[in-house]
């Protein structure tokens, strides 16, 4: 659960307060909402039911109101739409918690009491770890003394009252909090392992078998061979409901007019920045009159790594009082008044790797094997080869994809300490010489931008291009002529073939809460439609929408209903499904009786047949190389004696013939204690979060906030 977002500021008690007022789950006020009865249904102004309790839409938009009004004087800023989204949802989450876990916890006698709840928040032997959590020091630290302080504070009612009110909304969740981890914990002391399943876990563990095996996966055999017709779908959905869990979605399809800047545009910018740098160079404080001027504020004192190379390759150059930019960054262009540097007690780099895997779930050959490859590859990036190239093809960590690149970091302890020390005893950029080693496997570094302690002092201006009235106006008449001129789906897809320009979009399954269509961002208000009483499937809608620079035509394509589930809500997955089996089908006849050697049966199969080896694989960590994880051929492989043969069978992800070529049962033990303790600790916790889903479930929850909001 994410508690708390963190203000750590050394400015006294009360920003203390300030922190303590952005926990997630504070919302104040009373939540006792509507009333018993009337449902969902029979009341067109409802926000939904929770337990037989309606949920009425002024009063939940008053508990709304509330918390956001609460979380802007927190932050001192104006609520965005994704934060409104998210307050609305913790105040949804919190009447969940009034009208179902309230009532099953008091059933089940957990209460807290006063006594309990005065030592959680002053102590002084069991302060609740959310309590030390708003009273710590930069480096994490209890800071015992703030904590007496405040607590002091309070009690003499020496604070302001806003901070009070924080502090007794704060108290009244904690014991909410408390609640629900004495609801865990019950659930969780309560399950017990047997030495049956800690049995099973040792086996699955430490019994290991190697094999040889021919796999032909699925997509081998293109999609366009097998034919899924929609009378298929249909019979398949209602012999499998139960494999199905419905759910509210609607999929839309759409064309986006993009608001782009015009060159009159561009110069009534240049000419803003023009008269605003004549300010900021006579200001007598220019960080104040660059945040009262830039459409985007920035601190007045900047890491190395926070600015572009190109600003720093200038300020190198630039005298102090200087101004340089215009900077374009995307759709904003800065100005900078330069005011100096300081030092920081830190370095700060930026650097990129290629991680081989090397730990210690790894045979000591699987690591000399990886270590092998990693010098390899180190060799052809110390030769020049491009690093991001090598970094996403041979990468093994999330990185990959973006060239290995991990930003700017400090010698702080925020890496690992081998990693770290190697990047920072470096001088300038490049390829480290020699590999880097930790717990996680063998590191190909590059430090891409020179290590630095220095800290630059800044007054930054800066302002977004935006696009005139004269060209917002000309697109969005493009935009409603499309709208006027198309009443449904066939009618885009038609002018999509007259005009190269109209590009249709599809979102498939966007859910109720959604605030982003695919690349749309802040699309509450095209959701809100989609899921509203006047979308009609297969129509288009009967506005342009005006979502941050795109004017944006829809229309409705499907709509699932949790409550009526279709066929046609699940036609992509169980049209996969089909065509699988019938892959299956066309792939096992072309095997035959996979008689023969494996080399012999792929040669006359032809392309797509893979004979690939695995060894010492276990149950539960089996991986079987380009078929991945496979439990329907792993479960095959260990249930082969050695050196036996299983026929042609159709596993997860294609069709296979497996070869058992050696297998180590591992002996009996007398004590399964330890395996025990290793199922326990993966399944700690789950007690609790299982508990709470099982309430929410028989619990009966309509939620209509989509429509609404």
């Amino acid at each position: 659960m994410a508690i708390v977002n963190k203000i750590r500021e050394k400015s006294g008690v009360a920003v203390v307060v300030i922190a303590i007022a952005l926990i997630l789950f504070i919302v104040g006020g009373d939540f006792v909402a509507g009333s018993k009865g009337g449902g969902l249904f029979g009341n067109s102004n409802a926000v939904g039911e929770i337990n037989g309790t309606t949920i009425d839409f002024q009063q939940f938009a008053n508990l709304v109101e509330g918390q956001r009004m609460q979380y802007e004087a927190s932050v001192g800023r104006s609520a965005n739409e994704q934060e409104q989204a998210q307050i609305r949802e913790q105040v949804w989450e919190k009447l969940i918690f009034e009208h179902v876990y309230s009532e099953a916890f008091e059933d089940l006698g957990i209460t807290v009491s006063d006594e309990e709840l005065r030592e959680m928040v002053q102590g002084p032997k069991n302060i609740h770890p959310f309590v030390k959590q708003q009273f710590s020091d930069q480096n994490g630290n209890f800071d015992a003394t703030t904590h007496a302080n405040f607590i002091a504070a309070y009690a003499n009612n020496s604070m302001p009252a806003e901070q009070r009110i924080m502090w007794d909304n704060f108290k009244r969740e904690l014991r909410d909090v408390r609640k629900r981890e004495k609801y865990a914990n019950l659930l969780n002391s309560s399950s017990y392992i047997t030495k049956a399943e800690a049995k099973a876990e040792y086996y699955n563990t430490t019994n290991k078998a190697s094999g040889k095996y021919l796999y032909v996966p699925f997509y081998s055999v293109a999609d366009s061979i097998v034919k899924v017709s929609d009378g298929e779908i249909k019979s398949y959905f209602n012999k499998h409901k139960d494999d199905f869990n419905a759910y509210d979605s609607r999929s839309l399809v759409y064309v986006t007019f993009s608001l782009l800047p015009t060159k009159e545009d561009s110069v009534a910018l240049m000419n803003d920045l023009r008269e605003l740098a004549k300010g900021l160079a006579a200001a007598p404080d220019p960080v104040a009159y660059a945040n009262e001027n830039s459409d985007i504020k920035t601190p007045g004192v900047r890491e190395a790594g926070d600015l572009s190379p190109e600003l720093k390759s200038t300020l190198a150059s630039t005298i102090e009082g200087g101004l340089v930019g215009p900077f374009k960054e995307g759709t904003a262009y800065s100005i900078h008044k330069f005011l100096g540097t300081e030092v920081d007690e830190h370095y700060t780099a930026r650097a990129s790797h290629i991680l081989f895997r090397a730990d210690s779930t790894m045979t000591q050959e699987q690591r000399d094997e990886a270590k092998k490859k990693a010098l390899e590859i180190l060799a052809q990036a110390k030769s020049g080869m491009d690093f991001a190239f090598l970094a996403r093809q041979f990468g093994s960590d999330g990185t990959a994809q973006q060239g290995g690149d991990l930003g700017s970091f400090k010698n702080d302890g925020t890496m690992v300490k081998a990693f770290e020390d190697a990047i920072f005893s470096f001088s300038g950029t490049g390829v480290l010489p020699n590999l880097v080693t930790t717990d996680f496997g063998y590191h190909i570094v590059k430090v891409t931008e020179p290590k630095s302690n220095l800290k630059y002092k800044l007054a930054t201006i800066t302002k977004e291009l935006h696009v005139g009235d004269e060209g917002s106006n000309l697109v969005f008449q493009k935009a409603s002529e499309l709208m006027n001129s198309a009443k449904s789906i066939k009618d885009l897809e038609e002018a999509a073939k007259k005009d190269n320009s109209i590009v249709l979009f599809n979102a498939e399954n966007v859910q109720p809460g959604a605030t982003v269509v695919n690349t749309l961002r802040n699309a509450r208000e095209l959701v809100q439609w989609a899921y509203g009483k006047d979308a009609k499937v297969g129509k288009v809608a009967d506005r342009v929408f005006v979502l941050e620079d795109n004017y944006v035509v829809a229309a409705l394509k499907s709509a699932a209903d949790k409550n009526d589930p279709k066929a046609e809500d699940f036609k992509d997955l169980i049209a996969a499904r089909i065509r699988n089996e019938k892959k299956a089908e066309l792939i096992t006849k072309k095997l035959g009786d996979g008689k023969g050697s494996f080399e012999e049966i792929a040669k006359k199969y032809g392309a797509g047949a893979l004979i690939e080896e695995v060894s010492e694989i276990t149950l539960q960590t089996g991986m079987l190389n380009s078929a991945g994880f496979d439990p329907v051929a792993v479960g095959k492989l260990f249930g082969l004696k050695p050196n036996t043969r299983s026929k042609v069978f159709t596993g997860d992800s294609g069709v296979f013939i497996m070869e058992n070529t050696a297998k180590v049962v591992a002996p009996e033990i007398a004590d399964y204690s330890a395996y025990k303790a290793q199922i326990q600790q993966r399944s700690f916790g789950l007690g609790g979060m299982i508990g709470e889903e099982i309430l929410r479930a028989n619990a009966k929850i309509e939620d209509n906030r989509a429509r609404m909001f």
